[in-house]
């Protein structure tokens, strides 16, 4: 009896859990068929709007356009259009907002916008008699040019507000405190730390173009790091606003060297065999005159560069990782925002550095170029 009892309990327990168990791997079976269904039923170009393109997200937002993009509200994108102007050799001037190339099919008195792949992408364009696309003079008002205008126009709101106030009160008067005060302390730290001490007996002659340098560039970083409208454009992460910076250094090095300064260039103080009969060393030399402007175009470019392609990547590994499942991709959005949140706070650090480094290396270019010069101001 005992022995039949131990067959017949397992026996009533196997049929309890297969009767339990079967409706609930029916059920499994089914979702996933449902499952496979629902993704035989997805198309290519379904997966492809579906997928995060990292690559257009982060060039989109670093590259220039002739448009502002705010953000994307289901297939409806919110932009703020931005005057073109350009002259085209054959049909003369056209002057037009960036939306009438929207609302024409792309194409608008000529003028369109080259597609990927081409040799111009992403600017205007238009086509001659042999079907060529041909670039006409353009000084559109882009993403960049727009945000550079209005970051010198708070910029110089900012600093007319200081010397107002300057104006107003006598020599003397009691310390301004608030923004004023920390306007006064962050001007003077820029002129004694780096200006005064670079530059030498001469610097009250460099100190308005430094000023101006530096803070120039600390306010485009600062309004880089917004995200959204005015800020985000990415303005000193672009070469050619970094060019100019670089040559007008070059030419305030250059143009006010000392006479002891190109003495150095053409006859250094070395052994005269690396001097004559080949000039090795007035070769180097006048180079490096060429490789120290340049060297902070690149520098500071790069560094822009490449804070706002971190953020841009971090933030788009939250949206990659949510086809991995609820718990990797809660994992890494919680990583992704720390990391954001860091990259935040040491990107507000590297605005500052990056200003304070290519206005200390121009203020010791133009300190150099200045040794041996006759002093014409009084040090203080």
């Amino acid at each position: 009896m005992k022995q039949l009892h131990n067959i017949v309990a397992p026996l009533i327990l196997f049929c309890l859990m297969a009767t339990v168990g079967l409706p609930v791997l029916a059920q499994e079976q089914e979702r996933e068929a449902v499952s496979q269904q629902t993704q035989d039923e997805i198309t290519p170009k379904e997966e492809q709007e579906n997928t995060v393109d990292v690559k257009e997200i982060v060039f989109g937002h670093i590259g220039d356009s002739y448009e502002w993009h705010i953000t994307t509200w289901g297939n409806t994108h919110i932009t703020i259009p931005l005057p073109i102007i350009v002259y085209s050799s054959t049909t003369g001037w056209h002057t037009f907002l960036s939306s009438r190339l929207e609302e024409n099919g792309g194409t608008y008195e000529g003028l369109s916008i080259a597609p990927e792949g081409s040799k111009y992408e992403g600017k205007l364009v238009e086509y001659n008699a042999a079907g060529e696309q041909v670039r006409p003079w353009d000084i559109s008002i882009t993403k960049v040019t727009f945000a550079l205008l209005f970051n010198s126009v708070l910029l110089l709101i900012i600093v007319l507000s200081v010397s107002h106030w300057y104006r107003k009160r006598p020599q003397g008067a009691k310390a301004p405190g608030g923004f004023i005060g920390f306007m006064e302390m962050f001007i003077m730290m820029v002129n004694d730390d780096i200006i005064k001490s670079c530059v030498g007996p001469n610097y009250r002659k460099f100190a308005p173009y430094l000023l101006t340098a530096f803070f120039f560039i600390f306010i485009n970083n600062m309004m880089g790091l917004i995200p959204f409208f005015p800020g985000g454009a990415n303005v000193t992460g672009n070469i050619a606003i970094t060019m100019v910076l670089a040559v007008c250094t070059f030419l305030a090095v250059n143009i006010f060297g000392s006479k002891h300064y190109w003495k150095d260039i053409f006859w250094p103080d070395v052994p005269w065999w690396l001097k004559v009969p080949i000039p090795m060393m007035p070769f180097i030399e006048f180079f490096g005159i060429f490789t120290k402007p340049f060297a902070l175009m690149i520098r500071l470019f790069a560094n822009m560069l490449a804070g706002h392609m971190a953020m841009l990547v971090l933030t788009c590994l939250i949206f990659i990782s949510a086809s991995m499942g609820p718990a990797l991709n809660g994992t890494l959005t919680v990583a992704s925002v720390l990391f954001n949140i860091f990259m935040n706070a040491l990107e507000l650090l590297v605005a500052f550095i990056q200003a304070y480094v290519f206005t200390m290396l121009s203020a010791v270019f133009i300190g150099l170029a200045q040794e041996g010069a006759k002093v014409k101001t009084e040090e203080d």
